[in-house]
């Protein structure tokens, strides 16, 4: 009887161990393709385009910026973000640090940094720098097998 309750606890034993590896592998790679999302938008802006970032999103997704209802991604980058592009020169992150928390079939990122943009020079050949300290929080939904932002809110302030 001694022996049956031991090899039953040992074969629980190893089931569960089993299971929370395969759980944290998952969420090893689930981590790093919500890493490798957020990468691809934070390069998108920094290369000044909004190409491929539409496939980042969900199309009901919701974005939120320094107190402002922007609509869907979509709608975002049409009436907002899209067109602000085309007068940067440049836009850089620096200090950028990025916290995911994955829990399934959910991600829950938050990145800081610090964005510099520089405006194209206007009539007058002057340009301007624009340079805040940011932070974003986004939510993300694993859908049919492949991540998208659902939610993204960011917010800045000046630099000290």
């Amino acid at each position: 009887m001694k022996t049956l309750k031991l090899v039953t606890t040992l074969i629980l034993l190893l089931f569960t161990t089993g299971q929370i590896f395969s759980q944290n592998a998952g969420s090893t790679t689930d981590k790093e393709a919500v890493l490798k999302i957020m990468k691809s938008y934070k390069d998108a802006l920094q290369n000044l385009t909004t190409k491929g970032t539409f496939e980042l999103f969900a199309k009901d997704s919701e974005v939120y910026e320094s107190g402002g209802i922007e609509g869907t991604y979509e709608h975002y980058i049409e009436h907002h973000l899209g067109p602000e592009l085309g007068h940067f020169k440049s836009f850089t992150f620096s200090d950028y640090k990025i916290d995911v928390k994955v829990d399934a079939p959910y991600a829950f990122t938050t990145e800081t940094y610090v964005y510099t943009i520089v405006l194209n020079p206007d009539e007058k050949g002057k340009s301007r720098t624009i340079k805040k300290k940011g932070v974003a929080t986004s939510i993300l939904k694993k859908m049919d097998g492949e991540w998208k932002i659902i939610k993204t809110h960011s917010s800045s302030r000046n630099t000290k």
